[in-house]
């Protein structure tokens, strides 16, 4: 029989606006993100108790919860892997919330990615890829000249490209599908600004022959939060309650963040089918209970290995899944309506996350209405989660 875990809900999420340049320090956007998530579910922000971030973010727990009168905390935790982390914050403050832990979990992420540093640029210092800030393994990569996520990424879809005789061209029409839901999308950076295929293959070249510009997310400055508190509770604040109905991490042999050229099979994304196989078994739902789906984006081809590991087409098939509009509103599994982190902006995955949340609402800029949106499959590669209509 299916385990379900039905006590946890997400009950507020708040943003700050996302930019090229916030004009302010980390710590102000964690304290903004963090307010709005609490006044949008109705909770006092001294009520929280646990809070949960990443290991790479720069805000400390102590002096954010100081900046919001937070009384006193029985749990904090941080996550590693970088984007990964995003789904697993939602796992780990249901872990929480189910086990009676904590009342009200603060969830953040808080950058400035692209005024304050930039991922997609070349480290001249590698003491950052050690520890917390990345995985170990990375260091063997740099010395080689595969230096950035990108090249690092490229590597693996290049096996997974010539193995189904896809070009960059193949990968155009997911990042036209996610422009386009961006370009309705008042709060995405590149709002009113949708992209052609022609567009898409005009872009320069960032790793031949597999990624172009338009293939990669944004470097991004902004900050989003979540609070999640039980479902009982929840239904007594101010919106309608986001049941997690099952959340999970994988984590399997040999795999890396991004950099996934140690597995066995590069053609495959073994984390996002360990999640797929754990979230589908805990909650007795597969991937035809989806109404939309947000998938981690941080590059192109990792949207074509997340739709076939989580069953919503076969191996190889993704690309023509994508190209006869499998991921528009009105498709098979409406997949990154906001714009994704390519469109609408790069804040670590936690942008596509309060997506699920806000179609889940019912709220979303670019709302699915094919079918009544009651299960949303939130994804970051080695987390996932499934959210639900009460």
């Amino acid at each position: 029989m299916a385990r379900t875990f039905k006590e946890a809900a997400i009950a507020g999420i708040g943003a700050t606006e996302f930019s090229k340049e916030s004009g302010r320090t980390e710590l102000q956007l964690a304290a903004e993100c963090s307010l709005a998530a609490c006044q949008d579910a109705g909770v006092d922000p001294r009520d929280i108790d646990g809070m949960i971030t990443f290991t790479i973010d720069n805000s400390d727990e102590i002096t954010l919860a100081r900046c919001l009168g937070v009384k006193d905390l029985a749990y904090t935790a941080r996550i590693p892997g970088g984007g990964a982390a995003a789904a697993a914050t939602i796992f780990q403050a249901m872990a929480l919330v189910n086990a009676g832990v904590c009342k009200n979990v603060l969830i953040w992420r808080a950058m400035n990615e692209r005024s304050q540093y930039r991922f997609g640029q070349n480290p001249n210092n590698t003491a950052g890829y050690s520890g917390g800030h990345g995985t170990g393994t990375l260091l063997w990569n740099i010395p080689f000249g595969a230096m950035t996520p990108a090249s690092w990424g490229a590597l693996q879809a290049q096996r997974y490209m010539w193995k189904y005789g896809l070009t960059n061209a193949d990968l155009a029409h997911v990042c036209v599908q996610q422009r386009k839901y961006a370009a309705t999308n008042p709060k995405a950076w590149f709002y009113q600004k949708p992209i052609t295929v022609e567009d898409h293959q005009a872009s320069k070249w960032i790793m031949e022959p597999v990624l172009r510009l338009l293939d990669c997310c944004q470097e991004s400055d902004g900050g989003v939060a979540f609070l999640v508190t039980s479902l009982e509770r929840a239904r007594d604040l101010k919106q309608p309650p986001v049941q997690i109905l099952g959340a999970c991490q994988s984590i399997p042999f040999n795999v890396e963040v991004i950099a996934n050229f140690h597995h066995e099979d590069m053609t495959v994304m073994p984390e996002a089918q360990g999640t797929a196989k754990r979230l589908y078994e805990m909650t007795g739902l597969g991937p035809k209970d989806m109404q939309a789906a947000m998938l981690y984006d941080a590059f192109s081809p990792h949207v074509l290995l997340q739709l076939e590991a989580f069953g919503f087409c076969k191996p190889g098939e993704g690309a023509g899944f994508v190209k006869s509009g499998g991921m528009a509103i009105d498709g098979a599994t409406p997949t990154n309506t906001h714009g994704g982190l390519a469109g609408e902006a790069y804040i670590h995955g936690m942008n596509s996350m309060a997506e699920g949340v806000r179609q889940i609402r019912g709220t979303s800029v670019n709302q699915v209405t094919k079918n009544t949106v009651n299960n949303v499959l939130v994804s970051s590669g080695m987390a996932g989660a499934i959210l639900a209509k009460v």
